[in-house]
């Protein structure tokens, strides 16, 4: 199987089927600017494959392809759970560490 031509970047076992039923869990609605998100992450993770990824280095890559939108304040404004937790979930990759604070307690 090859990977899709929009997500030319998705790890093997993803499919925006997945994708969009873990959105549904986490009561997103899907538009074009979370599908460029995730095709985004997808390929940060794809040039960064022999290196474990530094949460520092990922903001700052999405802060400067989302810059003409807003950067990370933007992206917060798409996923509300984090731009890099909640989008490395949606995109089938696993958050780098820092990503999710598991001792900061619930928000919600």
């Amino acid at each position: 199987m090859t990977a899709m031509p929009d997500f030319r970047f998705a790890p093997l076992s993803w499919s925006p089927d997945k994708a969009r039923a873990i959105a549904q869990q986490e009561r997103l609605v899907l538009g074009d600017e979370h599908w460029e998100l995730v095709r985004s992450l997808q390929e940060f993770y794809a040039r960064h494959h022999n290196v474990a990824i530094n949460m520092r280095e990922l903001q700052d890559a999405l802060e400067e392809k989302f810059h003409h939108k807003g950067g990370m304040k933007y992206l917060f404004t798409l996923l509300p759970g984090g731009p890099v937790a909640q989008g490395c979930r949606l995109a089938g990759l696993t958050a780098p560490a820092g990503a999710v604070d598991r001792g900061f307690g619930s928000v919600a």
